[in-house]
């Protein structure tokens, strides 16, 4: 039996310049049987290699989609990911069973405080609402999708509280490799 194997797929337009997620992808980083892949550093221009994502994809049992929230949605270079790598044949559709029993696992990062996700909030719309398009994704390409991991005010995070969500994502891909074992 082969070891659980997790892909990170980071999509951050501006990792240099990033505090969160910098800091995420690092403390996963040395974990064995975890692969972080920095979208916008293997493609700069944006032209993804879909072959070889698609063997990534096969190549690991969980897929971690790890980004800052942006505009109520993912950044650009994930959505370009999942239009020209997630196709009919090989992530749904007829013949489209690649991907089916990975589990999707999302990780990202507000700006604003967890109460302006809520109800009538500041934007109007909770988290869970505004994720079920990635659910939806999940769903047809026959992955079941793990709680989400949500950071939320990241504005305004102390380096502590960092250092503590950081050791909890750690653990989360951790215990998802133990649960799998």
């Amino acid at each position: 039996m082969t070891a659980h194997r997790t892909l990170v797929l980071l999509a951050h337009p501006d990792l240099e310049g990033s505090r969160v997620n910098a800091r995420l992808a690092d403390a996963v980083r040395d974990l064995e049987g975890v692969t972080v892949h920095d979208l916008a550093a293997a493609y700069p221009d944006g032209r993804i290699d879909v072959a070889r994502e698609q063997q990534l994809l096969l190549e690991h049992d969980t897929v971690v989609w790890q980004f800052p929230w942006h505009w109520y949605s993912v950044p650009g270079i994930l959505k370009s990911w999942m239009d020209q790598v997630l196709t009919w044949g090989f992530a749904y559709g007829t013949d489209g069973t690649k991907l089916r029993g990975k589990t999707l696992q999302v990780v990202t990062s507000t700006g604003g405080p967890e109460e302006a996700y809520a109800d009538g909030g500041y934007n109007r719309f909770t988290m869970e609402q505004l994720m079920r398009p990635l659910d939806a994704t999940a769903h047809l390409c026959g992955m079941p999708m793990a709680e989400p991991m949500v950071l939320h005010g990241v504005r305004t995070m102390s380096d502590a509280e960092l250092d503590r969500q950081a050791l909890q994502y750690r653990a989360l891909l951790t215990i998802d490799r133990a649960r799998a074992a």
